[in-house]
C-alpha cells in the first residue's frame, strides 16, 4: 500500500505534494538497490513504516512557515523528507555523520525539487545553529537525544508548542523517560492514536520542551 495509505490520513495536498509523496517509492527503491538506506525487507513497506510514521509528528503538530527544524541523525531521510513533502513552507536542515546516507538522501532531495531542504554530512556535535526543534527517529537513547538537542534548541517560541524535541521512539520507552532530569515534562503519545496501523502498535512519539 503506497500513496492511497498516507491521503487515508491526509486529504489537503496540492498536486505537486501529491506526486512528491507518489514519486517516493521508485526512488527509493532505486537507490536502495545500490546502497541499503532501507532495510531491504522494509522497502515493500516503505510508505507505513517509514513516510506515516513520519507523519506522525504532522499528525501532533502543526508548524508555522519560516519554523527551522533539524532532522538529528536523519539516516534515509526520515523523518525530514515525508515532513519536507508536507510543511513545504518549513525549513528542513537533515544532518547525518554517514556520508553514504546523505549523499542518497541529496539526491532524493533534488529530484522531488524540494526548496526547503538542506543536508550535511556532520556529527549533531558539531554543528552550532539553532533551531525551533529538533526532530530524530530511533537514532538514540531519549537522553542522548535531549543532551544533543538543547544547545541546538532557539530560545524564541513562535509555534503552538513550546521549542523542543521531538522523538520517534519504539519498544519500552517509560525507562528511557525515567533517565531524564528530574523535574522534565515529557508528553508520551502513542503513534496508534494518529494512525491505528498495526505496525504502531510499541511506536510512541516523545516530546519535550527545551527551550
Amino acid at each position: 500500500m503506497g500513496l492511497e495509505l498516507i491521503q487515508r490520513y491526509f486529504s489537503d495536498f496540492t498536486d505537486q505534494q501529491i506526486d512528491q509523496f507518489r514519486q517516493l517509492d521508485k526512488l527509493y527503491r532505486d537507490w536502495n538497490s545500490k546502497i541499503n538506506v532501507i532495510s531491504r525487507k522494509d522497502i515493500d513497506n516503505l510508505y507505513s513504516r517509514h513516510v506515516l510514521h513520519s507523519l506522525s509528528i504532522a499528525a501532533f503538530t502543526s508548524f508555522i512557515p519560516g519554523t527551522q527544524i533539524m532532522d538529528l541523525g536523519t539516516g534515509g531521510g526520515f523523518p525530514g523528507i515525508p515532513l519536507a513533502i508536507f510543511f513545504p513552507e518549513v525549513q528542513f536542515h537533515l544532518i547525518d555523520s554517514t556520508r553514504k546516507k546523505i549523499m542518497v538522501v541529496q539526491e532524493i532531495t533534488d529530484a522531488l525539487q524540494l526548496q526547503n531542504v538542506r543536508t550535511s554530512h556532520i556529527r549533531v556535535e558539531e554543528n552550532r545553529e539553532k533551531y525551533d526543534f529538533v526532530v530524530s527517529r530511533a537514532v538514540a537513547p531519549l537522553a542522548q537525544l535531549v543532551q544533543w538537542s538543547i544547545p541546538r534548541i532557539s530560545k524564541k517560541d513562535k509555534n503552538a508548542i513550546p521549542n523542543g524535541l521531538i522523538a520517534l521512539k519504539g519498544g519500552s520507552i517509560d525507562k528511557e523517560i525515567k533517565s531524564l532530569p528530574r523535574g522534565s515534562y515529557v508528553e508520551k503519545e502513542r503513534i496508534q492514536q494518529f494512525f491505528p496501523e498495526p505496525e504502531f502498535e510499541d511506536k510512541y512519539l516523545i516530546y519535550t520542551p527545551l527551550s
